[in-house]
């Protein structure tokens, strides 16, 4: 019997299929680890998407911060168009010409000496954890295997085996176990809790300066910097997670900056490609990443010369002031709104600069469901959390744009 090869079905040559075949697909084909809202987005442009049957809906979520510029911003597309046309990736095997232009530059925007350069959040976070337990013994005489590291109960710094191993989150943890020792979680915002558990084995602290899947929870005044006393008085390294509310989502390039605290190391991702390639960052300066040495940590394709390429264009813009300053003003248009809905379904928020978690009373709807209403109106949030509802639009997003996302809130909690 002989066989003849069909045809490759391609993009171009496929039958368009509507948002419902397209779904139906998608739970056929994909493992179930999310739980999307109903939408199936096709284009998008600026802080606007658009499905496959031309619908538009304004875009309030941004990838969880990925879009900090917004979707395909002109100067981020130029740059990767460019970059495509020369090479796109070399391994760390070699050198490239794109690379240290961009660690110099991320270096300077955020005041830390040396760049690791990595892929995804969860990748920088594992590669902290490795440098801080090296530093630990290595610098502050630790004995060996004894390092710990204290973490902050409602974190989230990522979905690794490693990384859940410090969650407080069952649904996260449930079913991966045995987990990886090492940790110690502490309250969020606890200063005494916090002192309390550092003892000579502590190599660092690892918290969020906002912590954002627990619905956007903002410190009191004052505790991020107890945390920078804290850990230089005791010798043990401050890791600022600033994968989500760095590089402008807050109203400044970072969240500690609100505080003026500066962290042994710190954590960047997300926007840091920009939306277009996964970019994520390990900074801090000479004495603490310089304990890695060749073969001891790497990535195929952390530091590939695309990324590096889009991660320059993004430092360039956040160089300008610009989107930390449309944060700031634009943050109070989001506050404002969600100020003047508390006790009409809202029954509290959190906001900083264009960031806020808003939780809705239960009786009014779940988070889910008040998500599912809003993408019905035209606007995508995405819940947390039972009846917590997150706002972080584009930086790029307008004030008329917000009071719009706002009204349509208002009109679904009734």
């Amino acid at each position: 019997m002989t066989y003849t090869a069909a045809a490759p079905v391609t993009a171009a040559t496929a039958a368009p299929r509507t948002s419902a075949e397209l779904i139906r697909a998608d739970e056929a084909a994909l493992a179930h680890n999310y739980h999307p809202l109903p939408v199936v987005v096709a284009r998008a442009e600026g802080a606007w998407v658009e499905d496959v049957e031309g619908r538009r809906y304004l875009d309030m979520l941004a990838g969880y911060s990925a879009l900090n510029f917004g979707h395909r911003h002109p100067a981020l597309i130029e740059a990767a168009k460019r970059q495509l046309d020369e090479v796109t990736l070399t391994s760390r095997a070699f050198h490239n010409d794109r690379l240290a232009a961009f660690a110099e530059s991320l270096s300077a925007l955020v005041g830390l000496e040396m760049t690791l350069p990595m892929n995804t959040g969860a990748e920088a976070v594992e590669s902290a954890v490795k440098v801080a337990r090296k530093w630990a013994y290595e610098v502050k005489g630790v004995a060996q295997d004894r390092a710990t590291i204290i973490v902050a109960a409602g974190n989230f710094h990522g979905r690794t085996t490693t990384i859940v191993s410090f969650s407080d989150d069952e649904v996260a943890r449930g079913g991966f176990g045995p987990f990886t020792p090492g940790f110690r979680i502490v309250p969020y915002d606890d200063l005494a809790a916090l002192e309390a558990a550092i003892d000579e084995n502590t190599a660092a602290v690892l918290i969020e300066p906002i912590q954002g899947e627990a619905g956007v929870i903002i410190p009191s005044d004052g505790y991020l910097t107890g945390v920078r006393e804290l850990t230089r008085r005791t010798n043990v390294l401050f890791i600022a997670d600033e994968i989500q509310s760095g590089l402008g989502r807050t109203g400044t390039t970072l969240a500690v900056q609100h505080e003026n605290v500066h962290p042994d190391m710190l954590l960047l991702g997300k926007a840091l490609g920009g939306g277009i390639v996964p970019v994520s960052a390990v900074l801090a300066d000479r004495d603490v990443l310089g304990v890695l040495h060749p073969g001891e940590h790497g990535s195929t394709f952390g530091g590939n010369p695309l990324a590096a390429a889009v991660g320059s264009a993004v430092v360039a813009l956040l160089e300008t002031g610009e989107y930390q300053r449309r944060a700031r003003e634009l943050g109070t248009v989001l506050d404002a709104g969600l100020a003047s809905l508390v006790g009409k379904g809202v029954t509290s928020y959190r906001s900083r600069g264009l960031w806020a978690g808003v939780d809705v009373d239960p009786a009014v709807g779940t988070g889910r469901e008040i998500s599912e209403r809003l993408a019905g109106e035209g606007i995508l949030v995405k819940d947390t959390h039972g009846s917590t509802i997150r706002f972080a639009p584009p930086l790029t997003i307008t004030g008329e744009e917000i009071e719009s996302a706002l009204d349509a809130l208002a009109r679904v909690l009734g």
